[in-house]
């Protein structure tokens, strides 16, 4: 398989940060952390999603990095994490934990941004103390909180037992993904993006999930299959924003659904047309865009409502935005 973690160039290529350090999670696993931006800029921690690592956020750090903090980190086994401990939702919730108390000073407000099991890791996180102290407000992109494998509509079949079953032994297979050819790049862009992603976008994702060592994959997977976390978003008490793709086969619009009516902050959803899973390479602008809504708002701004004029706890806001728009 290819060694590449990322593009060489273009938008996606990772920027250098300010500086890397290690983490010590609870159990003693090892996280790498990039700090990109000023030291004293306004801070937001991204946490990416499954198979994927900080090379994933290259859009927004670059952009945002000018006048914001951004900690980045690699999930336990991604990236430049070593594959080390346990595989759990209550492990994830560590990490995060650890890095925040790494990153940021005690009692500092941050932006927490969550995509996908990042968004889980947000999750499961929710009423950890210092999940608590550090969160200002929440961004989950393309995420869900239970029943991933019974409404992923990657199989093109009729929802059922049986496309249950097939998804999960997917989730869950420890086959190598092989090199990043024509065909692989194909076959990742029909599962995880929108049907009109740009070839470099396609070719940043394969680049990213590729990389990923396939028993790291098969490990979160079968955690992903049995993810039950809808205990975590009632417990998730910040102004919390939706970002959702409306063409997302492996987290459709049901869970972004569920999690607006269940959340009790949501401060907004925002679908985007023609959008898949990978939000934020599909969508950088509107996704970063979003992300200093949220910045100006809750961590520098008085927190009264959102970019739209919004209550923090409101759940009436959706955004209709249509690719490239």
């Amino acid at each position: 398989m290819s060694r590449l973690t990322s593009v060489a160039d273009g938008p996606y290529a990772p920027p250098a940060p300010a500086r890397t350090l290690a983490v010590t999670s609870a159990d003693g696993a090892r996280l790498y952390v990039e700090v990109h931006g000023p030291a004293d800029a306004p801070p937001v921690v991204l946490s990416h999603g499954w198979t994927c690592s900080t090379a994933f956020w290259a859009a927004q750090i670059r952009e945002l990095a000018t006048d914001h903090r951004v900690i980045a980190y690699d999930q336990r086994g991604h990236g430049r994490s070593p594959a080390s401990g346990a595989c759990t939702t209550t492990a994830l919730a560590d990490d995060l934990e650890a890095v925040l108390a790494e990153t940021l000073e005690r009692g500092e407000k941050a932006l927490i941004v969550g995509h996908s099991m990042g968004g889980m890791t947000v999750m499961a996180a929710a009423g950890r103390p210092r999940f608590l102290e550090h969160a200002a407000a929440v961004l989950l992109c393309s995420t869900g909180s239970s029943r991933l494998v019974a409404e992923a509509s990657v199989l093109p079949m009729r929802a059922g037992r049986v496309r249950t079953w097939l998804t999960g032994r997917v989730l869950g297979s420890s086959a190598p993904l092989g090199p990043v050819s024509p065909v692989a790049k194909s076959v990742l862009k029909y599962a995880t993006m929108g049907a009109g992603s740009a070839p470099h976008m396609v070719e940043a994702c394969a680049r990213i999930v590729h990389a990923c060592p396939r028993r790291v994959r098969q490990a979160w997977g079968v955690v992903l299959e049995a993810l039950d976390l809808d205990h975590g978003v009632r417990e998730l008490r910040v102004p919390t924003a939706v970002v959702h793709g409306a063409c997302d086969r492996l987290t459709p619009r049901v869970h972004a659904r569920a999690l607006v009516a269940a959340l009790p902050q949501c401060v907004g959803l925002t679908e985007l047309t023609g959008v898949g899973h990978m939000t934020p390479i599909e969508a950088p602008e509107k996704v970063t865009g979003r992300i200093r809504e949220l910045v100006t708002t809750y961590v520098t701004g008085d927190g009264t409502g959102d970019a739209t004029g919004n209550a923090p706890g409101s759940h009436s806001t959706s955004e209709q935005l249509k690719e490239g728009a």
